[in-house]
């Protein structure tokens, strides 16, 4: 079997916060590329040339489209067509925590009764070590009657996409490839070459796996260890803040993490529970990663009494019960729009179930849904407010979650009876600060 065919279109399944930034690169390097996704929005919006995704600009897909490198459909039948598949589809976990591979199987079912000998399949949603040829590899052999690794070849290279990051993506971020024989792994390496990024090759599909889960529980338990330092803080009165600060000036040795409400987007808050699923078949408990979890998710909760002992101490409310709260950002980082996990929505489930009316607003996501679970089981659609005077001032309240930069934060406090400042995004704001209590800082110091 022959590697790449530089002739035959390359297909990326699921054009989301992965699959279309992927889907522009490959295309950039002179590549034409089949994207394939259900969503007939997505679908319409790239055949008018036009991006859904800020990271991707909308003169990117337009000259693609325009060049004809890139064809967007919701048909898998094209997928016949491809030298090439990757499978960029999301991997979340279910309500116990427990991981949910519903889309993978459902792409890898997709694409094995189209099959075809020649082709190669490249995995790309994160998951736990073993997913690539326990779960895919026989869905593919089965639906298509092909051998693995003689009739086609299939690999798993992680993606690495850092929304809202204007130094590193795609394109100059470096490559991990694994797969399951020595021609898959240096097809799929050749492949991903041609997009400009360095590439190191792995012995195995699960050895990729796992550096993708290691990157992100390292950040998981650093951000936990923060977390559980700016309590320690608040009770010792100490500025967690002015000791990131302070710690950061050392060139060695350390690396700055900042404390929040939670953590969130599609990395930090789930990949770790997969390999702490997976941990659990080879009777092993992954303690590091466990305690960071639940550190991290108990920072909403932490974040709603912050504003309840706020109400109280200054006398705006003696409970939440009855109050208006104003949540300022929802998407799980700044200056972004996506909202994927953000502890945002936690927050405002722990603030409607004390009582509170809660609404909020963010510059870049005009919805954003709760609820549908134990902490809320109506499922409810929010819609983004107003940043007005007239508004800021109705609220008992208002919980900064995320701080994006676009938001005057100064009159922010200005308009507001109490702020609770979860991000430290009123930092330089220096009239009215006796109105602030921020996460990991002396509590009431200054009331």
């Amino acid at each position: 079997m022959n590697l790449n065919h530089p002739d035959r279109p390359v297909a990326v399944l699921g054009l989301g916060y992965v699959g279309l930034p992927l889907a522009v690169a490959l295309g950039h390097a002179g590549i034409s590329v089949i994207g394939i996704d259900l969503d007939t929005r997505k679908i319409q919006m790239l055949a008018e040339g036009k991006s859904y995704i800020p990271d991707v600009p909308t003169e990117q897909i337009a000259a693609l489209v325009e060049r004809k490198l890139l064809h967007a459909t919701t048909d898998y039948d094209t997928l016949r067509q491809a030298d090439s598949i990757f499978i960029c589809v999301p991997t979340p976990f279910d309500a116990n925590k427990a991981p949910d591979l519903t889309a993978v199987k459902q792409a890898a079912e997709g694409i094995a009764p189209r099959l075809q000998r020649g082709q190669m399949i490249v995995l790309q949603s994160t998951t736990y070590p073993g997913t690539t040829e326990e779960i895919v590899l026989p869905i593919l052999t089965a639906g298509s009657g092909l051998k693995a690794g003689v009739d086609f070849d299939l690999a798993f290279s992680p993606e690495r996409i850092d929304p809202g990051n204007k130094q590193f993506n795609v394109i100059n971020t470096p490559k991990v490839v694994g797969g399951i024989n020595e021609q898959s792994t240096q097809r799929a390496a050749s492949l991903l070459r041609r997009i400009g990024a360095p590439v190191e090759i792995v012995s195995s599909t699960c050895a990729a796996e796992m550096t993708k889960l290691l990157e992100n529980i390292f950040r998981s338990v650093n951000i936990a260890l923060v977390n559980e330092m700016a309590l320690l803080c608040e009770r010792m009165g100490i500025d967690i803040w002015e000791v990131i600060r302070a710690a950061s000036t050392k060139p060695f040795g350390y690396m700055p993490f900042t404390p929040g409400a939670g953590v969130g987007g599609h990395c930090i808050p789930i990949d770790p529970l997969y390999l702490s699923w997976k941990a659990h078949e080879y009777d092993f408990h992954t303690n590091f990663i466990d305690l960071a979890a639940q550190v991290n998710q108990s920072m909403p909760y932490h974040v709603v009494d912050l504003a309840a002992q706020g109400l109280a101490r200054y006398g705006v409310r003696q409970s939440l019960n009855g109050a208006q709260v104003l949540v300022l950002g929802v998407a799980f980082k700044r200056d972004i729009d996506d909202a994927r996990e953000s502890p945002a929505k936690r927050v405002i489930e722990l603030l409607m179930m004390r009582g509170a009316s809660v609404e909020y607003h963010d510059p870049y996501v005009p919805r954003f849904h709760v609820g549908g679970n134990v902490f809320h089981r109506e499922l409810l659609w929010l819609e983004s407010v107003p940043l007005s005077d007239e508004t800021l001032a109705k609220y008992d309240c208002v919980v900064i979650v995320t701080g994006h930069r676009c938001v005057d934060y100064a009159r922010v406090v200005s308009q507001s009876k109490l702020v609770i400042d979860a991000c430290n995004a009123t930092a330089q704001v220096i009239e009215g600060r006796e109105k602030i209590v921020r996460l990991g800082a002396p509590l009431f110091a200054e009331a």
